[in-house]
């Protein structure tokens, strides 16, 4: 017999945890809708944006992060969320989901429920290596040497064979990662 509050194994393995899904391409609505019928705590940040089609505009509705969508879960509900429709897979590490740490879940949902104006920004870690997507210098590959506070980053052009390089500040919306 266990004394009075104690947790047994079963009582800890099967805490909710946040866990990111990975989902078919465009199915992220799909998997939510498939996932909340299952009783299944679902977060899809979706971000505004003015779609313009030939003959009218309109606000839509799209994820935040495509292709993904997180669910609140203990790990007895692991199976039923793999086996849903639209969904391919938990992200994580061989095979095994890795939970995604709750502050920054919390910090999404607060930012999306407070309807702050929001948008996606790349994930660029310094010596990553960038492909700049418009502007004059659209095509170009470089890597990130500096990462400001500000919407800029220092980027290095190299040309390897001579050892020779040339920095160039770059918005970050202009570069996408490789």
């Amino acid at each position: 017999m266990l004394p009075e509050g104690a947790f047994t194994l079963t009582d800890i393995c099967d805490e909710p945890k946040w866990y990111a899904v990975h989902t078919k391409s465009r199915h992220e609505k799909v998997a939510e809708v498939s996932l909340k019928n299952r009783g299944i705590n679902v977060f899809l940040p979706l971000r505004e944006v003015l779609s313009q089609w030939k003959d009218r505009k309109k606000i839509i509705n799209i994820p935040l992060f495509p292709s993904y969508l997180f669910v609140r879960v203990g790990l007895s509900d692991i199976q039923n969320v793999m086996f849903t429709k639209g969904v391919l897979r938990l992200v994580g590490c061989n095979g095994t989901p890795v939970p995604v740490p709750t502050e920054q879940i919390e910090a999404v949902i607060k930012v999306v429920q407070n309807k702050l104006k929001y948008d996606p920004y790349p994930y660029l870690d310094v010596g990553r290596d960038v492909l700049i997507k418009r502007g004059p210098l659209q095509g170009i590959v470089g890597k990130i040497v500096d990462k400001k506070k500000s919407a800029r980053h220092t980027l290095i052009i190299s040309i390897d064979l001579i050892k020779r390089s040339v920095s160039i500040e770059v918005d970050v919306l202009d570069i996408e990662p490789l």
